[in-house]
């Protein structure tokens, strides 16, 4: 139930997609596999679910060779393709009926399973719709239904929330978290929000190379920058010296309107030290918010 990666490569001609790549996502694991676009994300994606051949290397997919198992991954794999596939002329239940039937699936039991999924992602007003009806949100739910209705142990995801409005996100990341409690997730994704909020760990691609791999933790203290917090209080500080005799204090810079920036060590968490500090030295400390480094200027730093 993982997914394992050694030495992959993808030659296209004298173009190198993926260039010696290995990873591995372990079950239970929900893993954000970001990139710029034409960094490798989707070929390797496509590789993992035998969609396309590798050049070099291996994966291994549940157990399963890609090259020599391919049948028993495609068993074992619930893919969403970045461009969703859909028959736009059948109705959504009579699409999830044939996706069904392809994995064995008849009778009574497919028919829960359907009625399972339509409930899982969100399709319930939409379900005797034709999907071509749909607007390109609840077509992302269509598939995303179709790569959960045979109960895959591993779900390989290409950009799952395109299309997709603030509240159906919502919904649809914690389809995500849920399905990570028994499953090993990959899945790939331009909303670093989307990252931050569902993946245990990200893995950043660029130019067919990984140029990271870590918790969101991991990634920003190997940025080694400092940790930020900006404390507001109700007084203006006659001297900032009280404030940079906390334990692990670098630097203290005054903002105006009785608001300071407090700059620590990568992995320090200044703010049950400041609040001590504030009530031992008879201080109001009416703001305390610690600023990290998002993963947005985490991802411009590894791959502009």
């Amino acid at each position: 139930m993982s997914i394992r990666v050694q030495n992959l490569t993808k030659q296209y001609g004298q173009q190198r997609a993926v260039d010696q790549i290995s990873l591995t996502v372990e079950p239970g694991e929900i893993v954000g596999f970001l990139g710029p676009n034409g960094a490798g994300k989707s070929t390797t994606m496509k590789i993992a679910t035998g969609y396309l051949p590798p050049t070099d290397g291996t994966v291994e997919v549940n157990g399963y060779d890609v090259r020599t198992q391919s049948l028993d991954v495609r068993r074992s794999v619930g893919y969403l393709p970045e461009h969703n596939p859909l028959y736009v002329d059948l109705y959504v239940k009579e699409y999830l009926r044939f996706a069904g039937s392809l994995h064995g699936f008849g009778g009574a039991d497919l028919s829960r399973r359907i009625t399972e999924m339509i409930e899982r992602v969100g399709l319930g007003h939409e379900q005797h719709k034709r999907i071509g009806q749909l607007s390109k949100g609840y077509r992302q739910r269509v598939g995303l239904a179709q790569a959960l209705l045979h109960n895959p142990p591993v779900l390989i995801l290409d950009e799952p929330t395109t299309g997709l409005d603030p509240n159906q996100l919502t919904e649809i990341r914690q389809v995500i978290r849920d399905a990570g409690r028994d499953k090993t997730v990959l899945f790939s994704t331009h909303i670093m929000q989307e990252v931050e909020a569902v993946c245990d760990r990200v893995v950043i691609i660029n130019q067919g190379r990984i140029v990271a791999d870590g918790s969101l933790n991991e990634l920003r203290g190997s940025m080694g920058e400092g940790v930020v917090v900006v404390a507001e209080f109700e007084q203006d500080l006659a001297d900032t010296d009280v404030l940079s005799s906390v334990v692990g204090v670098e630097r203290v810079e005054p903002l105006g309107r009785s608001q300071y920036r407090i700059t620590a060590a990568a992995g320090t968490d200044l703010r049950a030290a400041i609040f001590r500090l504030s009530a031992d030295q008879g201080l109001t400390l009416v703001g305390l918010r610690q600023q990290e480094n998002s993963l947005e200027s985490i991802f411009k730093g590894l791959t502009k």
